[in-house]
């Protein structure tokens, strides 16, 4: 008997659902943006998969979800962090891949994915918006112009401006600045973006630069981040055709492992888990001690503090309360 699992990846502002066969192989999945973390959009999004799929509910086996509400998801089995769904997912899509960025909508990752495809070291910025999906929604409310004329305007400016804030709280506050000091709207985006890329490159300084390199998540749509991005690499990023449902797809995978039996991930820091579980909570975050700066390079906690890479390979909640399964 034929037999399905679904990933369910709800981000901060998009649902997506994946279903796969017992071969692994995808059979549909859906992208579903409907405002901030929202029960509707992974609603829609399951029900529309299942339709393309030609399936219901009773014939997925199991489902597993992800992304920054996957606790808000119905029907979900088991719950496994983005980070773990995304290196899985990565290298489903790319295989060979040993470097994941993903770049969502209030938050970046800088990912190392060992020879399994699991998650060997990763660095992970969400304390700030700089950097994320988030961030270039206020550069193009600043601009008064939509997301594609924007990576329109920054692949054809060609000053580099100096951009002292990466907050987003003020960076809308430093472009009208700019504006007002006769800067063009495509250098501003332009400068905005290789800013961008530097923060991202010293995520990736933590846990080393590898290759091949991918970006996952729906800002890797932007072309003008993925040509900075590259140039900041020095190194060609892989574009996948659909960098947005990694998360969902390796939440699937993991899904249809389990089902058989076959999960192959552990837990080396159960405590790292229950960490960014209460950042994603938003418990951790503070932005008192914040100065607004890109500084130099290196990614910085609101604190000051410079972040280090922790060596762990995260799994779900449920898994990380109940302690590590065997490989």
């Amino acid at each position: 008997m034929q037999w399905y699992t679904m990933g369910v990846d709800l981000g901060s502002t998009t649902a997506k659902a994946v279903i796969v066969d017992a071969a692994g192989e995808i059979v549909a999945s859906r992208v579903v943006q409907m405002g901030a973390v929202s029960r509707q959009a992974v609603g829609v999004a399951i029900e529309s998969v299942l339709e393309d799929a030609c399936l219901s509910s009773e014939d997925i086996a199991r489902t597993i979800s992800t992304g920054y509400g996957r606790r808000l998801v119905p029907g979900a089995d088991k719950t496994f962090t983005e980070i773990t769904c995304h290196a899985r997912g990565a290298a489903a899509l790319s295989p060979g891949v040993r470097l994941v960025i993903d770049i969502g909508g209030q938050d970046s990752k800088a990912i190392a994915v060992d020879d399994d495809g699991l998650v060997d070291r990763f660095a992970l910025n969400d304390r700030c918006a700089s950097g994320t999906g988030r961030f270039f929604d206020v550069l193009c409310r600043a601009l008064e112009v939509d997301l594609d004329e924007v990576v329109d305007l920054a692949l054809a400016g060609t000053e580099n401006l100096e951009v002292s804030s990466m907050c987003a709280t003020f960076a809308e506050t430093e472009v009208i600045s700019l504006l007002a000091q006769g800067s063009a709207p495509a250098d501003i985006s332009a400068s905005v973006h290789r800013s961008v890329a530097a923060r991202t490159l010293g995520l990736v300084a933590q846990v080393g630069k590898a290759i091949p390199a991918v970006m996952t998540g729906g800002v890797a749509q932007n072309k003008a981040l993925v040509t900075f991005l590259s140039d900041a690499l020095g190194q060609d990023l892989v574009i996948l055709d659909t960098p947005q449902i990694a998360g969902a797809l390796g939440a699937a995978l993991i899904a249809r492992d389990e089902y058989q039996g076959q999960l192959g991930l552990t837990v080396q820091d159960i405590e790292t888990d229950r960490q960014l579980v209460a950042q994603r909570s938003g418990g951790l975050r503070d932005c008192t001690g914040c100065d607004g700066h890109l500084g130099d390079g290196h990614a910085h906690d609101h604190d000051g503090g410079s972040r280090r890479p922790v060596p762990v390979i995260l799994q779900t909640d449920a898994l990380s309360a109940a302690g590590p399964s065997p490989r």
